[in-house]
């Protein structure tokens, strides 16, 4: 049986390390995608069964992606495979293109996923009943996903409802990128996906997202969080818990990273400040973020280490909980920026030794 459930894009993530996308003559390759580094930091640092409902097309380059998404331990079953006719003509798999940023140069994406098998879903596609009949307790999804056209919107309606019905807890996670919605409505359109989708969540992640008249258009500074977060909550009153990375950027290499949260019964909640954080690659680490909030969620009354057996009520968390999961979050989404790629390579171990104060010294 599945714990969590993602809906997302998965994409190859092409990497040419210390170097330029303009000047790369070798790429590493990973896979990767908003919505899926989710359950893959869930299945692989925190050991829960985790599934990806996405499409791609039956070709090589997807089966590379499916074989990637294999070695991450996340359940494929739930992929849509749609014929290849060659040439990627009719749909075709998405590309990502990533440098990390050094310094002065900040990290860069360029993405290619125009056309892709999965932004092509449509409502009635998925038979989400029977993916939620059969026993997962978490879905999560978010704006990337949303974004990619006019019907993953709908998808992404259809599914939240679809596990709410079956009582299954929901999260989404705006994620506004501003080349998705590039000559479709750009960042008004994007909020009004938003404020449509959240309405079916218990969770926000990224809840800065809905701050402000549109997506990024405030620089929230941290002791303004606060504030921000009971705005959002203002927007999103059925929510149960708003939840948010607090980062400033000195350079490419050096963050100073946090996290918040608010939830009604305990009002705004602050994660463990981590500043002067070294990066090697911060790509993903939101979604890391969100992996660990979402396991201390899961989790019960404080079992430190402890298997997700049984769902903890969001609504339900007093200050302690909800900052336990925040350090989950925060620390996993730190250990995720120093390893190269998208996805998270720690262990529920490291995380559990940083929270308790644990440092970087050498183990032998």
């Amino acid at each position: 049986m599945t714990d969590v459930v993602a809906l997302g894009e998965v994409m190859l993530r092409f990497d040419p390390g210390e170097g330029r996308i303009r000047t790369a003559r070798t790429f590493q390759v990973w896979e990767g995608g908003g919505e899926y580094n989710v359950v893959r930091g869930l299945r692989r640092c925190f050991g829960l069964r985790t599934a990806v409902v996405t499409a791609l097309v039956d070709n090589a380059v997807g089966r590379l992606v499916e074989d990637l998404i294999l070695q991450g331990g996340v359940e494929t079953s739930l992929i849509r495979w749609v014929s290849d006719d060659g040439i990627g003509r009719t749909a075709r798999n998405g590309l990502n293109f990533v440098e990390r940023g050094f310094g002065i140069r900040g990290a860069m994406g360029v993405s290619d996923r125009a056309g892709t098998a999965v932004s092509q879903l449509r409502k009635g596609d998925v038979d989400w009943d029977a993916v939620f009949s059969s026993g997962p307790r978490w879905f999560h999804t978010g704006g990337i996903f949303a974004g990619l056209s006019d019907t993953t919107v709908d998808v992404a309606d259809e599914a939240m409802a679809a596990a709410r019905r079956h009582g299954v807890t929901v999260s989404y996670d705006p994620n506004y990128r501003p080349s998705l919605w590039a000559g479709r409505g750009g960042a008004d359109a994007a909020r009004e996906v938003d404020l449509r989708l959240a309405r079916h969540a218990d969770v926000v992640v990224g809840a800065l997202g809905p701050a402000g008249p549109y997506p990024g258009a405030l620089r929230v500074e941290e002791d303004e969080v606060p504030d921000a977060l009971a705005e959002v909550a203002g927007r999103l009153p059925q929510a149960e818990v708003l939840a948010t990375t607090v980062r400033t950027v000195p350079s490419a290499g050096v963050n100073d990273w946090s996290s918040a949260a608010w939830s009604a019964r305990t009002g705004c909640v602050r994660g463990p400040g981590m500043p002067g954080l070294h990066v090697l690659d911060r790509i993903g680490s939101g979604d890391a973020f969100a992996a660990g909030l979402i396991y201390g969620l899961l989790t019960g009354d404080g079992e430190e280490g402890g298997s997700a057996a049984r769902a903890r009520p969001a609504a339900n968390l007093d200050a302690a909980g909800l900052q336990r999961a925040l350090a989950y979050g925060t620390v996993h989404g730190a250990l995720a920026m120093t390893t190269p790629g998208d996805v998270s390579m720690a262990s529920l171990t490291e995380v559990e030794a940083l929270m308790a104060g644990g440092s970087a010294a050498v183990r032998r």
